[in-house]
């Protein structure tokens, strides 16, 4: 067979697999608009789409949506609940998320915001040493550097003395971990897995990535927000820095429902549980919902979240998040909101981790200030947190981007707080945030060359995998 007959049996089969991709793709894929562009994209262009489709087209992995909607539901009746089933009347305007969650507003909440690394990595670090039973902790990213390294001496010293210590990192956010600093976790007596949705290792699956952070010390003490385990996050490492993010801590009955959270996902990693400690008694004045989110749900719990909590606000709403690609239900109440007379502000990056994402973020702020919706860009560094205000009431700490990916392929955990004095607090910080921000203007997109401005078209066509 000749070089030309040979190119063009291969490009028959590839456009032959293409064509079967495709129509696994509409079969399968989440969203009509996602199911169009793969469905496109393998038919026309199978040569540059077929591989792409093998670590980012799977939806399904029903094994563990088994498991965890079944295991959720036990630990939920039969140890998980408090016993306080009604909603209190300062968080009626969330009941729609309490009966999509199967989850309750806490009442008694001890609440305290965490301000960029240094903050929250001493609060942490500094529960750990005190630890005396059990110790949890995940995150998306664990780097073996100058942080990591801290955080695993504490861990190493905490398991020494005889404490329980489950930890758990995503296997794609963690992929630069090297195998020697979790051998030294477990030689030291810690219980160490990566997180993946299949119990056996697929290297072609990219999405549904455990992004939660978590950490519970003792079944009373928790935190949950937006930092991970690396330098960076400290803000050492230019040209990102400084590195603007927010932790939350929370002690009170809200952090039964952290260890739920891990408790599945552990479960399903090693087919064991840990345990599962009592919390102490409420001394705060704050409601707290841990809203565990992620594509296992029956419902897009995340993008649904948003727009709940969008839709609850009446006169103030501002979010912080380092990404800006909403889907159309999110848009749709951020442009009612504004209708309604709310003051909605965004606070985004003025500089880009993912240049791809930036792109199409920058697109959806250009409509987004065309429907009256203000847009701020921070300058100092790089924003990464994922802080929501409404009113004078409610405010939201957790790891959930404004994002396809957060909303419907990695599995997320928010804590949503109703106290004003909490709120008070997030004021402040926001207002910090604000005054060294600009606003976006319509000249950002209409003064960008023609080159810049269709590099955002083209980027926003991949909202469904950003």
């Amino acid at each position: 067979m000749s070089i030309p007959q040979l190119l063009t049996v291969i490009a028959m089969l590839l456009h032959m697999a293409g064509i079967l991709a495709a129509m696994h793709a509409v079969m399968n894929t989440r969203t009509p608009q996602g199911a169009f562009a793969w469905a496109l994209g393998l038919t026309l262009l199978p040569y540059v789409t077929l591989i792409p489709y093998l670590f980012l087209g799977r939806r399904r992995f029903s094994g563990y949506v088994t498991l965890h909607r079944a295991h959720r539901q036990r630990l939920s009746d039969a140890t998980l609940r408090d016993g306080h089933t009604d909603i209190p009347p300062a968080c009626s305007q969330y009941t729609a998320l309490v009966q999509m969650l199967n989850a309750n507003f806490h009442p008694g909440q001890q609440l305290k915001l965490l301000i960029d690394g240094d903050a929250t990595f001493e609060a942490i670090l500094g529960a750990i040493a005190k630890a005396e039973r059990c110790i949890l902790v995940q995150f998306f990213i664990i780097h073996d550097d100058a942080l990591g390294r801290r955080v695993q001496k504490a861990l190493l010293e905490r398991a020494a003395a005889g404490v329980q210590i489950f930890v758990l990192f995503d296997g794609i956010g963690s992929h630069a971990l090297p195998k020697h600093y979790v051998e030294t976790l477990q030689k030291g007596g810690v219980a160490i897995h990566p997180f993946a949705t299949q119990r056996r290792s697929n290297r072609f699956q990219l999405n549904f990535r455990n992004h939660r952070k978590i950490v519970v010390v003792d079944g009373w003490l928790g935190f949950v927000g937006g930092l991970n385990v690396g330098d960076e996050y400290l803000g050492l490492k230019p040209p990102l820095a400084p590195w603007r993010d927010t932790h939350l801590q929370l002690s009170g009955p809200a952090v039964i429902d952290l260890q739920r959270s891990f408790a599945v996902d552990w479960h399903w990693v090693t087919g064991e549980l840990p345990p599962i400690l009592p919390t102490r008694p409420a001394q705060g004045s704050a409601y707290s919902l841990i809203a565990a989110m992620g594509p296992a749900d029956p419902q897009e719990t995340c993008s649904l979240f948003f727009t709940a909590a969008i839709n609850a606000a009446r006169e103030r709403l501002w979010i912080s998040s380092p990404y800006f690609v909403p889907d159309q239900s999110v848009v749709s109440a951020l442009r009612l909101a504004v209708m309604r007379g709310v003051d909605v502000r965004v606070l985004l990056p003025s500089r880009p981790d993912h240049h791809t994402v930036f792109l199409a973020s920058s697109l959806h702020a250009y409509d987004a200030t065309n429907a009256g919706i203000r847009l701020f860009r921070y300058q100092p560094g790089f924003v990464h947190q994922k802080v929501l205000l409404v009113d004078n009431d409610t405010a939201s700490v957790g790891s959930a981007n404004l994002d396809n990916r957060s909303f419907r392929l990695n599995f997320e955990i928010t804590a949503l707080n109703v106290d004003s004095y909490f709120a008070k607090d997030v004021e402040q910080m926001l207002l910090e945030d604000f005054s060294k921000a600009v606003e976006i203007t319509r000249d950002e997109y209409r003064k960008a060359s023609y080159l810049r401005r269709l590099a955002m078209h083209v980027a926003r066509l991949f909202d469904p995998i950003l």
